[in-house]
């Protein structure tokens, strides 16, 4: 409890808030029930709204080069959304309902729930889904062969018996405080974010417990737990051929090396790429121009950029209150935060460029997701559907154009920021690829 009570604090008030909304609601504390079968599909409180109006900052040019514009939402009685993934016409939707909506083309398509953990983050590798729950647990859902409306739980991480087994071990418990152990392949907290490395056979679970785990997507099997911070970890992504970043509520962003083994794998801590005051909250990578994005409790987006060595290239200044999400598309980032503002950067050679403040939600931007448009029309455009959750029970669906007008200069030098004067003393100047350093945690 008290981990999370700090969690909210470092996050900002639109999660205090949505803790409190869920007091009210009579949603009960999870208990940890495994217990989850799916369930068939249900129609849904949800209603898709079509939007004629722009609430992007551009306007269309006199070379007819589409807007970022607003083109819909989707709008629920269920409750906050936490996470979304978009997987060619699929859209999933977690909230703290418990339950994952399936959307096809805007449309229902199918739905299914897990009986305990509100979903945080959900991920899709081929034919599994990967969801990570607020009770700790990370639940393996896969699409019925004879009806694609239909998925079913296969699974849950850790399963049931690897568990039972490791628990019959001594040398499998780690202390987690100074009164309590636990068995070292299990979270004890809330999964924060879940990401796959770049061939999606790793499955990476970042938690409030201080720690991140791998999994083996084939067969589930957990393969390494690292001890990787002082704090909660809000954020993981894996890139790079073989490094993972984690970002926490600590201040820090590290990076640390994988070495693949026969039995598994094990992390290296290579070096800390950022150290500041305040939390992080997000990450990014562009894996076609090695960069990496890192939102923070502050509202600032710092960015770091190289082939063989990642250098400080500056920070973006898009929001007034703290960063919750980051995606990458083409040349574009994009930032939510909880002053319900989403903000669209393109990047231009060194520049980064502020296309658009798209305002529309009227709570906290938590998650985001984004799809290459698959109605683009006109070549060359390199246009997208971004996809937005919120604490406003809403997803909204923009239309994203690289080509889209950037905003007026006087307003993109109140957002945007490129050099570093702001950045705190403590901020590494020239970073390595390369690993050094000490060693994370490994359990067997």
């Amino acid at each position: 409890m008290e981990t999370i009570l700090k969690q909210n604090k470092l996050l900002g008030e639109e999660e205090s808030k949505d803790n409190s909304l869920m007091a009210v609601d009579g949603d009960s504390p999870p208990h940890y029930n495994d217990d989850c079968s799916a369930s068939p599909f249900r129609k849904s409180p949800w209603s898709s709204h079509e939007s004629t109006h722009l609430y992007a900052s551009a306007v269309e040019d006199t070379n007819n080069v589409t807007p970022n514009v607003l083109m819909g939402s989707l709008v629920r009685e269920e409750g906050h959304i936490y996470s979304l993934a978009a997987s060619g016409d699929l859209l999933y939707t977690g909230s703290h309902s418990k339950n994952i909506r399936v959307w096809r083309n805007q449309k229902e398509f199918s739905g299914f729930k897990s009986n305990s953990g509100l979903v945080k983050t959900i991920v899709i590798a081929g034919e599994k889904i990967f969801t990570g729950h607020q009770d700790g647990k990370i639940r393996v859902w896969k699409i019925a062969n004879k009806n694609s409306g239909v998925h079913k739980r296969v699974g849950t991480l850790p399963a049931f018996k690897d568990y039972l087994i490791s628990s019959m071990k001594p040398s499998s418990y780690v202390e987690v405080n100074s009164n309590r152990k636990a068995v070292w392949l299990k979270h004890i907290d809330a999964i924060s974010c879940l990401s796959l490395n770049e061939d999606k056979t790793l499955l990476y679970s970042a938690s409030w417990d201080k720690t991140f785990k791998v999994w083996r997507v084939l067969d589930s099997k957990c393969l390494e737990s690292v001890q990787s911070h002082d704090d909660a970890v809000n954020s993981i992504v894996a890139g790079f051929d073989g490094l993972v970043f984690t970002g926490s509520a600590d201040g820090t962003v590290k990076i640390w090396s994988r070495e693949l083994q026969e039995k598994g794998t094990k992390h290296i801590f290579s070096q800390i790429l950022l150290k500041q005051e305040c939390a992080v909250t997000a990450l990014a990578l562009d894996l076609v121009a090695t960069m990496v994005y890192c939102g923070s409790s502050d509202g600032v987006v710092n960015f770091w950029e190289g082939d063989n060595h990642l250098f400080h290239g500056g920070a973006l200044r898009g929001h007034k209150l703290a960063v919750l999400c980051l995606v990458t598309a083409g040349n574009l980032v994009i930032s939510g935060s909880a002053d319900m503002g989403i903000t669209v950067w393109k990047r231009s050679g060194a520049e980064h460029l502020c296309l658009s403040m798209l305002d529309g939600h009227a709570g906290p931007v938590k998650c985001l997701a984004i799809e290459r448009d698959p109605d683009e029309s006109i070549p060359g455009q390199e246009r997208w559907i971004l996809y937005s959750g919120s604490l406003d029970k809403s997803v909204k669906m923009w239309r994203i154009s690289e080509r889209a007008p950037p905003m007026t200069q006087w307003r993109q030098q109140s957002y945007s920021s490129s050099d570093t004067k702001h950045l705190p003393a403590t901020l590494p100047a020239n970073h390595a690829f390369s690993s050094q350093g000490g060693v994370g945690q490994r359990k067997e």
